[in-house]
């Protein structure tokens, strides 16, 4: 996994984008239909609906929505992430690296918030983790029963994953300008929220 935090605007307004990178054990075809067939999404992701192609809505069970702003056969898809009174922008871009080997990039930026001052980026950073990491699984077992989410986030597994994951993006934060300090409170801050323990 490949980890960055840039600064720029949005609708004139600072914000800042998280960006994940990872090369999957499949082709460049199979990795764009897996993460944009509605069939395969759940699998390692969500249940999705909506109407899936640019101009289009889509809903994710549970989670956001949001618009389908751009969508490049083979290339890129751009959407509004939409989650209460929030709205932030995801994009993915894939790259072919050989054969049997294919990139996904995962940028999410969001304008600067209190929420943002107290998680840094592994508030969604390490959300996007675990879920490129369910790709990962689903890639190496695509027959395989979907982990039991319950089961797994309880797991001293999980807990050293999203520890590990939130140190990580305070190193990325800290590289991008945060004080190290307060970047490494933030990723602090973050281990304890997604594992329900204390900072």
């Amino acid at each position: 996994m490949e980890r960055s935090v840039s600064a720029l605007e949005r609708g004139g307004q600072p914000a800042r984008a998280v960006t994940l990178s990872r090369i999957y054990s499949t082709t460049f075809d199979d990795l764009w239909d897996a993460v944009t067939n509605p069939e395969r999404i759940p699998r390692w992701f969500l249940p999705i609906s909506g109407d899936l192609e640019a101009g289009g809505r889509y809903q994710l069970e549970g989670n956001a929505g949001g618009a389908i702003e751009a969508c490049e056969r083979l290339s890129h898809f751009a959407l509004t992430w939409e989650f209460g009174e929030d709205v932030s922008w995801l994009e993915a871009r894939l790259s072919d690296e050989a054969p049997g080997r294919a990139r996904l990039i995962l940028t999410h930026a969001a304008h600067l918030s209190e929420h943002w001052n107290a998680y840094g980026p592994g508030a969604v950073g390490a959300g996007w983790e675990l879920a490129l990491a369910g790709l990962a699984l689903y890639f190496a077992q695509p027959t395989a029963p979907k982990p039991d989410e319950a089961e797994f986030a309880a797991s001293p597994q999980a807990k050293a994953f999203i520890a590990a994951s939130s140190e990580a993006w305070g190193q990325a934060s800290a590289a991008a300008g945060t004080p190290p300090g307060a970047a490494h409170a933030a990723a602090k801050r973050t281990t304890a929220f997604y594992t329900g323990e204390s900072a």
